[in-house]
């Protein structure tokens, strides 16, 4: 079995990868995200992925040989990069600009090899659409406090659930980290992604 390290801090990418059969490590980068600026929504993402994945796999805990997954997502809206709200009144702001209409939900995945230190890196898209909330909805679902910390300020497995009325494209993308791309990676690092099963599977 190969050791899959999660250079990310969100539960959602956690909980996505434990339900496809993956138990990694969780190692947090702590990378500023706001040192890159007024890239293209799509290269924005890519760039803190792989930020985040070289940061993780430099450090002195992660397991020999093991493979170092960095993800970051941004909602591309207006061809503007939207990640966490700054407050309450910017996810407000955020919803009254969004509702009814379409944005494009970005997730940039680095996978490293640490043994061979090898890398593959890309950038996953899914189109999401949402549904023309009214501003006492926006309110509750913002004073929910889940805005605050998701990037475009929703989730589409939590609270918001009810306000994406579809999506193109990847539904795990959106949730923070596409597993079918995770696997594409993986093999151009030669690695198969039912080797991150437990052998007792």
């Amino acid at each position: 079995m190969t050791t899959l390290v999660l250079a990310s801090a969100s539960p959602a990418r956690l909980a996505t990868l434990r339900s496809a059969g993956v138990e990694p490590v969780v190692i947090v980068s702590g990378v500023d995200e706001s040192q890159l600026a007024g890239l293209p929504p799509a290269e924005l993402a890519l760039q803190l992925a792989e930020l985040k994945c070289a940061a993780v796999a430099a450090r002195d805990d992660v397991p020999e040989g093991a493979l170092v997954l960095g993800c970051d997502s941004v909602l591309e809206l207006d061809g503007e990069a939207l990640g966490k709200p700054t407050d309450a009144d910017d996810a407000v702001r955020r919803w009254r600009a969004m509702r009814g209409r379409s944005g494009v939900l970005r997730t940039g995945h680095c996978v490293r090899d640490t043994g061979s230190g090898r890398v593959a890196a890309a950038t996953g898209s899914t189109t999401v659409h949402f549904a023309d909330v009214d501003d006492d909805e926006i309110a509750a679902y913002v004073a929910t406090g889940e805005p605050l910390h998701v990037a475009g300020a929703f989730t589409v497995d939590g609270l918001a659930g009810p306000f994406i009325t579809g999506i193109e494209g990847d539904y795990h993308n959106v949730v923070g980290v596409s597993l079918p791309l995770v696997r594409e990676l993986l093999a151009e690092l030669g690695h198969s992604w039912t080797s991150l099963w437990p052998a007792a599977r």
